[in-house]
Order: C-alpha cells, then structure tokens, then sequence
C-alpha cells in the first residue's frame, strides 16, 4: 500500500515510529530526507512517498512577466493589445523546477528587476506594480502606487490583498524577522515603510524621503541584523545609508560615492559588503561598466573596489553562502537591430569572494537583455531572465564553477523581475 504524507525537509524515524507505530525489532534505523523513497520492513513490504510542499520545503523562485511593454526594439515600447501581465512560480524541490504561471497580476519591466521579495519565512510575497499605461496617451505609461501581497501558503498561490506606496515603487526587500518592509519608489525619491501582520495582512506606517524624485531612488537592500539599509539613488551615483531602529528607516547623510549609475543593490550574508553596479553616464554600449563594493565593517565603513565588468549590468545576486556575485549584463544585446555594435546575447558575469573582496572568475552567455538574476536557497542552482525570448536560463552551481545545463523555462510573458526564497 501506498500512503503519502507531509515532512518538513528533514525527519528521523522517531518521527515515522510516531505516526506508524511498529514493532522495535522491526524498524530500520536511518535518516531520509524529502523526496526519498523508505522502504521499511514490518512483517511485510511497506513503501512510504515522503514529500514537502513548497512553503515547507523552500526552493522557491518567483518570476515577473510583463506583457505591456516591450525591449525588443531598443527602447521600452508600448504593446497594443497587450495581453495580461503573470507571474511564474519555479519550484526547485526538484529539477527542472515545476512551474506554476498565476495570470493577470500587474507588474513591470521598468525598474530594477527586485521589485518581487519573499518574506523570510516563505509564506507571503509583495510584487511592485510599478506603473500603469496613461489612459490618455495609449504609447506612454504613468506610475503607479501600490504592491500586491501574495499568499505563497496555499495552492495554487493568489493575491490577497494591496498596500499603498508612493509613486512607482520599485526594489522591495524585508527586514530579517520579516515584520516590515521597505519599497522604493522610483519616481517620489522615498521608501515606504510596510508592517505585514500574522495574518498576512500588509499597511503602510509611512514615507521616508531620501532624495529628489528625478534621482531615481532605485532599490533598497537591508542587513542581516536589521540595523542598516543602503538605497540605490541611480541618477546622483550614491548609495544612501539608513538607520533601522523601529518600523522606519532614518537617512544618516551618509552617500557612498559609486560607479555610474547604481542600480540594484545587495548585502552580503554576513553583513559585511554592500555591493552594486550601474551604466556609466556615457551610456556608450560598448564601453565596460563596474561593480562597486563597499566594506561596511570597515571604520568608517567605505567603498573599497570597483570591479570592472561587461556593459550595463541589469542586475546582481549574491549567493547564499556569500561566496559568489552573479550579474547580467546587456554588453549589447538590449541595442535595436540595425545598430553595429547590437549582440545576439547578453552576459553572465561571476565574481567570486578573496580574502579582500570579490575577483571576476568567469563569464558566460546568456539570452538577450538579460533581467534578472536569482540564486537558489540551497546555492546549487541559477536562474537567470531572457528578456525577448520569454525564458528563464537555469545554471547548474558546483564549488565557485558555474554551467549552463541547457534547460530553458518558458513564461507567458516578458521575464523582467525575479526573486528567490532565502530558505
């Protein structure tokens, strides 16, 4: 006989003895993790399947698909008679992943690809919904002010409710206990302070001003011990320090000078770099742009490196162990097609940790105007947003080596956000 029944991702027998009382003599003394078959001797044959769910067992990668505007071209353009925006679900208990596209979920292309967070425990997900197409000019698109909350806890995963930001809020990111968020809004130059309750409820406590709107406040990243945040304000090529005491962040005046123009932003799993990248102000496509590392443990905590690298890093990850940087870059591919210098594929750049920083380690090609870029929990895997061809690119991960294993998901719509569970 067959019998199924849910673990968290890792029991011992003890447990098993519990729900399926045995004779002693007759039990099997042994560890098994999720997805193995155990076999257990009991005067007969019995076979248990032994699974998780997604929320338990954690490997969860969810995908932004826009569908209302296009990079195709080399600039952002409007789609007449779009279809609706999804969101795809890729669930790495196995691989490939199993995929779960959830229709009709507003979210964008136009800001840096974090603006999707999952909250620490796994159980709810705040998705930007960054601008909206002007109702009086069908080719041009206005901002937005709101995020979507999602309940990751069910199946298949829904919206449940909104929670008011100001206008285009962009990269999200949770503090470590997961009772507060903070949203950057591109367009208003603040950070929207979110407290999410146990039942899964979200709304705003209040605004914090961190600069002009027209300086493009771009991502917000936060500490491990939730004391620290470092916003990306793109156009005036700093990182602004904030101050975690309470449920909202305060400025300190502290700008860590960058290259270019900074765009996503993270911190390392030990609290120690804060890192980003952005396009040069020239914004020639051919010319190499940089990685900016910043020693936050340093007295006083300040930029110690500029890595160069391929150009117009979209968007960077660090691994969950802290060991590697992954960052896409267009390095031409985001060019419209009759320019000369336009590639058939953008790039994949690694950089792996030194005793005093980060060195670039390898480079490998990825699809067209790559958008974002997320490691699994467990550091064995990579995905990576291929922007025109709808599909998500899966590296395999061993030691510092990173490979294209050559399985390809497709959405159902434009790939341009992308985030992954931290457990």
């Amino acid at each position: 006989m067959l019998f199924k029944f849910e673990l968290p991702a890792q029991q011992d027998l003890d447990t098993v003895k519990h729900r399926f009382p045995m004779k002693e003599k007759n039990m099997i003394s042994l560890r098994f993790t999720q997805n193995e078959m155990v076999r257990l001797c009991c005067g007969g044959l019995l076979t248990l399947s032994i699974w998780s769910t997604h929320s338990v067992c954690g490997q969860i990668m969810l995908s932004g698909n826009e569908n209302k505007i296009d990079l195709n071209s080399g600039a952002a353009a409007v789609v007449t008679n779009a279809g609706t925006d999804s969101i795809t679900m890729l669930d790495f208990s196995e691989f490939p992943p199993k995929t779960t596209h959830l229709d009709n979920i507003p979210n964008s292309v136009i800001g840096p690809p974090s603006n999707i967070a999952i909250s620490p425990d796994g159980n709810l997900a705040l998705i930007a919904n960054s601008l909206k197409i002007d109702p009086n000019d069908k080719t041009n698109w206005v901002p937005e002010s709101y995020v979507h909350v999602m309940n990751l806890d069910c199946h298949p995963p829904k919206i449940i409710g909104r929670a008011s930001t100001q206008d285009q809020p962009s990269g999200i990111s949770f503090t470590p206990d997961g009772k507060i968020a903070l949203v950057a809004n591109r367009a208003s130059g603040s950070i929207t302070s979110l407290a999410l309750s146990e039942d899964g409820s979200a709304y705003t406590i209040g605004h914090t001003q961190v600069c002009e709107p027209e300086l493009s406040l771009s991502d917000i990243a936060i500490s491990p011990d939730g004391t620290t945040a470092l916003a990306s304000v793109q156009k005036g090529s700093y990182l602004a320090e904030l101050k975690l005491d309470g449920n909202e962040p305060t400025v300190t005046g502290r700008k860590y000078s960058v290259y270019g123009q900074p765009y996503r932003v993270v911190i390392s799993p030990d609290g120690r770099y804060g890192i980003t990248a952005g396009a040069g102000a020239g914004g020639d496509p051919i010319d190499p742009d940089a990685i900016t590392i910043v020693d936050l443990k340093a007295n006083p905590p300040a930029v110690i490196d500029h890595i160069t690298i391929d150009p117009i890093t979209e968007s960077l990850e660090i691994s969950p162990d802290g060991k590697l940087i992954a960052a896409v870059c267009m390095s031409g591919s985001n060019l419209a097609s009759d320019n000369p210098h336009r590639t058939e594929a953008g790039s994949l750049v690694i950089l792996k940790r030194t005793r005093s920083g980060f060195e670039v380690s390898q480079k490998l090609p990825t699809g067209r105007i790559p958008e974002g870029v997320a490691f699994t929990s467990d550091g064995k895997y990579l995905a990576v947003q291929c922007h025109p061809s709808k599909e998500i690119w899966l590296y395999k991960i061993r030691g510092t080596k990173v490979r294209d294993t050559g399985e390809r998901i497709q959405t159902p719509g434009y790939p341009s956000s992308l985030r992954a569970s931290s457990r």
